[in-house]
């Protein structure tokens, strides 16, 4: 039975003329599925569907959202990120690479988003803490939490007091789409498209009020801390003192983003 798909021109490319009118068919694509925005069931036999390819360094990964969540698209992430993804699709936990290195639970990146009060004026900003210790790729994590070093060497810049707007970081940005957070963007290896640093599993809603600010500005303070610094604090106000109070023990970065949507 023919699908309610939407397939892209840039998906299309990507997969050739003859997968696409495959797909349109009823071939190699699939009844029902998870959304991959929204992360609850579809039909697409009962409902419009879009195709979204995922391409990694040397891996992709056609994947399927409601059409209501996210348009079909091409979607470019870090090989790492991709190869993650498909190891919870075939529920490989590696253990059959990589030897030798031990096997934790890997630390992801929690985003809140606030307006911060900076020289009597508010701004659009993500504070960006992790659920753990962040090592550096290719280690074994025994040099302790690298997370802030990480973030200084790609353009970051330390915060001792929140008096002053950060500086811009240059080839980042924050993707906002129909008022919802959908990424942080980093720029792609060898001056190529950019890439996904963080990515949200569903799209995040933001209040109207920094959504406006950041209409407003074209500019969002991404602040980051390590685990354990913020915490899930449930009032700007509260925040804010989480970021004072990071900021005077000198565990804070951050940077200003430009905005990328609406």
């Amino acid at each position: 039975m023919p699908r309610m798909l939407d397939v892209s021109e840039d998906v299309r490319a990507e997969i050739g003329d003859a997968e696409a009118d495959r797909l349109l068919v009823g071939d190699n694509a699939p009844g029902s599925y998870d959304c991959t925005s929204c992360r609850t069931p579809g039909d697409s036999e009962q409902e419009r569907t879009s195709t979204v390819l995922f391409v990694g360094d040397e891996t992709a990964v056609l994947a399927f959202a409601h059409a209501t969540c996210i348009p079909s698209q091409v979607v470019q992430v870090a090989e790492e990120q991709l190869q993650g993804a498909v190891r919870s699709i075939t529920g490989d936990d590696g253990s059959g690479t990589d030897a030798g290195q031990p096997q934790t639970e890997q630390a992801v990146l929690g985003i809140t988003s606030g307006l911060v009060l900076i020289n009597d004026e508010l701004h659009p900003a993500l504070v960006v803490e992790p659920t753990g210790a962040i090592a550096r790729p290719g280690t074994d994590g025994s040099r302790g939490d690298e997370f802030l070093q990480l973030l200084l060497e790609q353009g970051f810049h330390p915060v001792r007091r929140m008096d002053q707007v950060p500086t811009v970081l240059h080839g980042w940005s924050i993707l906002l789409a129909v008022g919802q957070l959908h990424a942080v963007l980093q720029p792609g290896t060898g001056g190529g498209a950019p890439v996904a640093w963080w990515q949200a599993h569903a799209p995040l809603q933001v209040t109207e009020g920094w959504r406006t600010a950041a209409n407003k500005s074209q500019t969002v303070l991404v602040f980051a801390a390590p685990a354990g610094s913020i915490g899930q604090q449930p009032r700007e106000d509260l925040l804010r003192d989480a970021l004072d109070k990071a900021a005077a023990e000198g565990l804070l970065v951050a940077a200003a983003m430009p905005l990328a949507g609406t």
